[in-house]
């Protein structure tokens, strides 16, 4: 069976006057998880958590034994994460985006980095300044930084949002084959699985 590699127990957390999660529990395995809920249900709030970019205000998770709690540099060390909306990067190039995250990951993947650069058609825009990208594209770099990370937890939040059709079906092509992973886990955050995605947990956060 998959090793559990992320545990949250009892979590609680609240926005003001917005209560999220209260005493919400968890066990993550090695492979892929799919959080799913509709709008506004909590799923980005879940992967923040999970993250260390929110903290909980009652109970805790862990990764590999690590609580987000009491020891944040060294919990986020194993936690590949970056919000699809963001445009904190946007003055750099994707290239530059990459170096950050070679220094970050010990375990990052030269070569699949080349694959992925190469499968969702990121050549073009690799020395681009990232304000100068599409949506699309920019969610490409954080998806190929993502794969190559070799981190323990991969969080991706809406994935296929805004992509071509043809790096959708490279991104399930590459989820296939992970999914079976027993060393990493992934966590991802949508609406619904894919159809042809294969051996998937799920947290369902409802409507």
């Amino acid at each position: 069976m998959p090793s559990t590699v992320l545990q949250a127990r009892d979590v609680t957390f609240e926005f003001p006057q917005q209560p999220v999660f209260r005493l919400f529990s968890a066990t993550i395995s090695a492979g892929i998880t799919y959080v799913l809920g509709g709008e506004s249900c909590g799923k980005s709030t879940l992967l923040r958590l999970f993250a260390g970019d929110l903290i909980p205000q009652a109970g805790s998770i862990e990764v590999c034994g690590i609580s987000s709690n009491d020891n944040l540099a060294s919990y986020k060390k194993n936690v590949f994460w970056v919000d699809p909306r963001t445009n904190e990067h946007d003055q750099i190039s994707p290239n530059n985006y990459f170096d950050i995250q070679r220094k970050a990951y010990p375990e990052f993947d030269e070569a699949l980095l080349l694959e992925l650069v190469e499968g969702l058609s990121l050549n073009d825009h690799i020395s681009k300044a990232m304000y100068m990208l599409s949506a699309g594209s920019k969610r490409k770099v954080w998806l190929a930084a993502a794969f190559a990370s070799g981190a323990t937890v991969t969080l991706l939040d809406e994935p296929f949002a805004a992509l071509d059709k043809a790096s959708i079906n490279f991104l399930l092509e590459r989820l296939e084959s992970i999914s079976q992973n027993t060393n990493r886990a992934w966590v991802i955050a949508d609406y619904e699985v894919p159809q042809n995605l294969s051996a998937v947990n799920t947290i369902d956060l409802g409507l």
